[in-house]
């Protein structure tokens, strides 16, 4: 679609990162709206998502160059060029939980009080930085042809199959997010117990991401055996863990 939202000379803003960055800052201030009705301090908040958002760029990074390690070892330069796409979400996941666990124990701050307070957030700026997946190409889905509302890139400057119908994949889930979002916002006003929000949000965007990996198309995102992708199966490990999770949970508010 526009890979590049601004191009003067040297100067070029990729709209995948500047769709990125928006999506961090909204999902920033919504926390911080929400920071307000509770005891926890804004200026953590501020560096939990800070933190959060560096450990989550370099484990995407490293998840989609371990998954496509025969290219970057060819040509290693690749690895630092974000702004083409290639970030994996889950390896984001795997990389910012580890480091919001750490962050919160060291400054005392309640885990699931501060992941429930992010949630809603993280399903907003997911969504909005699907958004700049789309307009980049990456994540583009399998061939539509004949379908009302499959896409076409044309730009070649797009990491998408140019000139075939696809699916729009990205904005599947861009659309799924946003559900995401709406579910946990309406959640949050009847709140059981604490982490609920949080691993609602797992578990949804779980069954979100292998429904959406169905039609995706490219094929570089890896698969763990033919037509079952890493993704997927991360999925079912994150499908299973919020469940277990909500149940420990829930039980314990009732201890």
């Amino acid at each position: 679609m526009f890979p590049v939202l601004i191009r003067i000379g040297p100067l070029t803003i990729h709209t995948y990162g500047f769709l990125i960055a928006t999506g961090f800052l909204v999902a920033l201030a919504l926390a911080l709206r929400e920071t307000k009705k509770t005891d926890l301090p804004n200026e953590r908040i501020i560096d939990i998502g800070f933190y959060a958002l560096i450990a989550g760029i370099i484990g995407s990074r490293l998840f989609f160059i371990a998954t496509n390690w025969v290219h970057y070892s060819e040509h290693p330069i690749d690895m630092i060029k974000i702004w083409e796409g290639g970030l994996v979400f889950y390896g984001g996941v795997l990389f910012a939980v580890p480091t919001v666990i750490w962050y919160a124990k060291k400054k005392a701050l309640p885990l699931w009080q501060t992941a429930d307070v992010w949630a809603p957030s993280i399903a907003i700026g997911h969504a909005i930085g699907r958004l700049g997946c789309f307009c980049a190409g990456c994540c583009y889905g399998k061939p539509a042809e004949g379908l009302p509302w499959a896409v076409t890139f044309t730009n070649p400057e797009s990491l998408a199959i140019i000139g075939t119908p696809l699916h729009p994949t990205q904005l599947y889930e861009s659309a799924a997010e946003l559900l995401n979002f709406l579910i946990l916002i309406t959640l949050r006003r009847h709140q059981s117990f604490t982490g609920q929000l949080f691993w609602v949000y797992i578990l949804n965007y779980a069954i979100i991401r292998s429904v959406v990996e169905l039609f995706r198309g490219d094929e570089v995102r890896g698969f763990l055996f033919p037509g079952f992708s890493y993704s997927q199966s991360i999925s079912v490990v994150m499908f299973v863990t919020s469940v277990v999770f909500l149940l420990i949970l829930k039980k314990r508010k009732k201890v």
